[in-house]
């Protein structure tokens, strides 16, 4: 028997990794890189890429939390509201889900039978599936896009961290955009693997925007720092 393999289910904690640790990789290189081109000692470049992964890292998740929460409650409304709808209106709510059968291709009378089967079964799942478009295949779960996005942002950002503490000063804008854009494609790789979308296309879009991140810090701490000096 021939099985596919499907990857929606993996949408919610796979945006929100992917995005974690594409933005603790580009933000705190950017950092690192900005104060690397205005400064000529460590110190200030390693407390900058500190500060940017903790802060980062408690953002992000704060701001997922906040972001999926939101869209949960909107959810739970909806499906709130539907349910209301089937208790005090049970016969138009029947129709409504056989004419969305209806325009998805089904003759009347099959729709009508599928709607009346499905809704014997569980009366609110067709309708929130069908209807709203509500699964629990992507439920909204802001505890785990939250985890997720802390989690992975660290695991970036950890990376650019131990360049700063590892690569030679008077390099370390170079040795910080190289080694990040081998991250940042890698990341790519692991997130279009895991989406099953093409890797070419996930990797250049990461590295070319990634690139225009890192030189806009690169300047703005190049031309501060002259400025300063």
């Amino acid at each position: 028997m021939h099985t596919e393999n499907h990857y929606i289910n993996r949408s919610g904690w796979l945006r929100a990794a992917v995005l974690g640790a594409n933005d603790g990789i580009l933000s705190t290189t950017s950092l690192a890189i900005g104060v690397a081109a205005a400064s000529a000692t460590r110190e200030p470049i390693l407390l900058a890429a500190l500060a940017g992964l903790v802060a980062g890292a408690l953002s992000m998740a704060a701001g997922e939390y906040v972001s999926v929460s939101s869209q949960a409650d909107v959810e739970d409304a909806d499906l709130k509201r539907e349910k209301s709808a089937l208790q005090t209106m049970p016969d138009q709510e029947l129709e409504e889900l056989a004419d969305i059968y209806i325009q998805r291709g089904l003759n009347r009378a099959l729709a009508h039978q599928v709607a009346v089967e499905l809704t014997a079964h569980n009366a609110l799942e067709p309708h929130a599936r069908d209807e709203l478009g509500i699964n629990e295949t992507t439920r909204a779960n802001p505890l785990t896009a939250a985890l997720a996005s802390a989690a992975s942002f660290i695991i970036g950002g950890l990376l650019p961290l131990l360049i700063a503490i590892l690569a030679p000063i008077k390099d370390m804008v170079f040795y910080q955009y190289g080694f990040s854009i081998l991250f940042l494609a890698f990341s790519g790789i692991l997130a279009a693997k895991a989406g099953g979308s093409n890797i070419l296309k996930a990797v250049l879009r990461i590295c070319i925007w990634g690139t225009f991140a890192m030189a806009a810090s690169a300047l703005v701490g190049y031309f501060f720092g002259v400025q300063s000096a």
